[in-house]
C-alpha cells in the first residue's frame, strides 16, 4: 500500500506541471470557485447547528447528568474530552456531506477535465465530446452517491464510538483517513471508467489498491491551504494515477 500512496502523491506534483504546461487553469478555477462557495457555506451552517446537535445528542444519552455526577474527577474530565472528540468527528461528518455535494454538482466539469487530461496524454487534440462527458458525469454522480452511502454508515458507527472515553479519542483520525480514501476513490474512478471498468470493477480494483485512493485523498486535504485548486488538482492527479497503473487494469 505504501508504494501506491507514493505513486498517488507523486501524481499531484505531476498534475501541477501538467496544468501549467497545457494551460488548464480555467478548468481549475471554475470548479474551485464553486467548491469554495460550498465549503464556506457549509462551515457557516456547521457553526450555527453543530452546538445544537451536540446538545441534543448529549440530552438524549443523558451525558450531562453523567458529567455532573462525576464533576471535578478524572471520569468527568474523560466525559468532557469525549464531547470534544465527538464535536471534531461531527465537523468531519459535515465536511463529508459538503464534499459529496461538490462531487455531484461538479461532475460534468470533473468528467470533462478528466477526459481532457486523458486526451492530452494520448496526444489527441480533439476536445472531449459532450455525450461521452455526460455519460462519465452520470457515472461520477452514481459513484459519489455509492461512496457517500457507505461512508455515512461507517461515520455513524464512529460517531457513537467517539462518545466512549479514551477508546474514542482516535476516532477523528480514523474518520479523516476514511474521508481521504473515499474522496480519492471518486477522483481515480474517472480515469478507471475510461479504461473500460464498470462501477463494480472499479470498486474491486480500488479495494485491491487502496493506497492509490488514500494518497490522492490525503493530498486533497492538504490542498485546502489553497482551497480553490483542490478539486481540479484531485481530478487531474487521479487521471494521471489511473494512467500510470493502466498496465494493471
Amino acid at each position: 500500500m505504501l508504494k501506491e500512496i507514493v505513486i498517488a502523491i507523486q501524481s499531484w506534483g505531476e498534475a501541477h506541471r501538467f496544468i501549467l504546461q497545457h494551460k488548464l487553469w480555467k478548468w481549475v478555477l471554475i470548479p474551485g470557485f464553486l467548491y469554495t462557495i460550498l465549503f464556506i457555506t457549509g462551515l457557516i451552517f456547521f457553526g450555527e447547528s453543530a452546538t445544537s446537535v451536540v446538545e441534543y445528542i448529549t440530552h438524549i444519552l443523558q451525558l450531562s447528568d453523567w458529567s455532573q455526577q462525576f464533576q471535578n474527577s478524572l471520569l468527568g474530565f474523560l466525559f468532557t474530552f469525549a464531547g470534544i472528540i465527538f464535536w471534531l468527528t461531527l465537523l468531519i461528518f459535515y465536511f463529508s456531506f459538503l464534499k459529496y455535494i461538490c462531487l455531484i454538482i461538479g461532475a460534468p466539469l470533473f468528467a470533462y477535465l478528466s477526459r481532457k487530461t486523458e486526451s492530452i496524454i494520448q496526444n489527441n487534440e480533439v476536445n472531449p465530446n459532450w455525450p461521452s462527458v455526460r455519460s462519465e458525469a452520470w457515472r461520477g454522480v452514481k459513484m459519489a452517491l455509492r461512496n457517500w452511502a457507505w461512508q455515512t454508515v461507517y461515520l455513524i458507527a464512529l460517531l457513537l464510538l467517539s462518545l466512549i472515553p479514551v477508546v474514542g479519542w482516535i476516532t477523528p483520525l480514523i474518520v479523516l483517513f476514511l474521508e481521504c480514501y473515499y474522496y480519492g476513490f471518486s477522483m481515480v474512478d474517472y480515469g478507471l471508467a475510461r479504461n473500460g471498468y464498470s462501477g463494480q470493477q472499479s470498486v474491486e480494483f480500488i479495494g485491491r489498491h487502496k493506497g492509490l485512493a488514500l494518497g490522492n485523498g490525503i493530498l486533497f486535504f492538504l490542498m485546502h491551504l489553497v482551497m480553490p485548486f483542490a478539486p481540479a488538482y484531485g481530478i487531474v492527479a487521479g487521471t494521471l494515477t489511473a494512467h500510470k497503473v493502466k498496465s494493471n487494469l
